[in-house]
């Protein structure tokens, strides 16, 4: 159900597949420590969410994490590493969810796309994205 894409030993992505639907209760797919955190939540009718307020603190992100829900369609991942080499690519589809922590990333729509982007923010395009060349289609490989 989570594929853990690495390279060198550091997370590239989280990759939940849409299996994660038949969960019960509360079930977050990042670590405690991460700079953003998502999980899924399951509850039957007359279940009670306690009220809740999030206190207010000073948190450093290095990096901009981004999570991409896809609602419908087919979505292909390349990953980069942080020198613009492409690494590999995989397929998500209908109810997957990736978290893109490191490295570079590119896409393409496999299958008419809906999608939803979460990302921390303010986000400032000028100061938070590099762009590179994509890789030639011909070199695209992608993993299982």
């Amino acid at each position: 159900m989570i594929e853990k894409i690495t390279h060198k030993k550091k997370l590239y992505a989280l990759i939940v597949r849409k299996s994660y639907l038949k969960m019960r209760g509360v079930n977050f797919f990042t670590d405690q420590n991460a700079t953003q955190q998502f999980g899924y939540m399951r509850h039957k009718k007359n279940y009670y969410i306690k009220p809740h307020r999030h206190n207010k603190r000073k948190s450093k992100i290095l990096l901009t994490t981004e999570v991409i829900i896809i609602l419908d369609g087919i979505l292909r991942v390349d990953f980069y590493n942080d020198k613009e080499k492409y690494l590999m690519s995989k397929k998500l589809f209908k109810n997957d969810i990736i978290m893109l922590s490191n490295g570079g990333h590119g896409f393409k729509v496999i299958k008419d796309v809906k999608m939803i982007e979460v990302k921390q923010g303010p986000y400032s395009l000028s100061m938070d994205k590099v762009k590179f060349d994509k890789v030639s289609e011909e070199k695209i490989k992608i993993r299982k």
